[in-house]
């Protein structure tokens, strides 16, 4: 007989949060006509993170996919007439990505969503718990204790 598991119950309840974050930032992002996925939304995002356009395989590696996905986003967002592929300066054969001015906007609205999913989701919680919740997710996403 296996002894059981005392994180089972607490594992659940963060898959389950996590489905339900998911859910509830797709509403948001679809209601705001934006026509990105959620895929395309966390691209954008990341390429806001670059001082300067990254190539496709920067990309890739940040977002830790292989190239070819980064290829089908990029053409989805080009498309679309939110990011551009560019040469680079100083070596004709590398291509560089970059926001537009209509894939800014759509960052902006996208980083809106995200807020006001976030209020949705938190609303529930007192100041008090909010500030313990923050605390707790620091130490999660950091993986180093508080104590």
């Amino acid at each position: 007989m296996t002894a059981p598991d005392p994180d089972g119950p607490l594992a659940e309840q963060l898959l389950r949060l996590t489905r339900r974050v998911h859910r509830i930032q797709k509403r948001h992002l679809e209601q705001r006509g934006l026509g990105v996925t959620p895929a395309q939304s966390r691209l954008l995002r990341t390429l806001a993170h670059y001082d300067s356009p990254p190539r496709m395989a920067d990309l890739a590696e940040r977002l830790e996919v292989v190239p070819r996905a980064v290829t089908t986003l990029v053409d989805g967002l080009e498309t679309s007439g939110k990011v551009r592929r560019a040469p680079d300066p100083t070596n004709r054969r590398v291509i560089r990505i970059e926001l537009t001015d209509d894939g800014q906007k759509t960052l902006r609205a996208l980083r809106a969503a995200r807020r006001s999913a976030a209020e949705e989701i938190l609303a529930p919680l007192t100041d008090t718990q909010r500030e313990v919740l923050g605390g707790l997710l620091d130490t999660l996403v950091d993986g180093v204790p508080t104590c």
